[in-house]
């Protein structure tokens, strides 16, 4: 699934393809801008997104 987001480094929206092969997840990716690291986290209910953080990493 793609989603779109601000980057919390350098605040671009960027493109995400998400996996939704399993209804929750989290791991980090780098920004496709900034190439920053940003822990993501979402949660899934009936193929829709409920949840979505996009944080940086500490």
């Amino acid at each position: 699934m793609e989603y779109q987001f601000n980057c919390p480094y350098c605040w671009q929206e960027i493109t995400f393809l998400l996996d939704i092969s399993e209804f929750k997840q989290a791991y980090i990716e780098d920004c496709e801008v900034c190439c920053n690291p940003i822990s993501i986290r979402f949660e899934l209910e009936d193929g829709e997104i409920k949840l979505f953080e996009a944080s940086k990493t500490e």
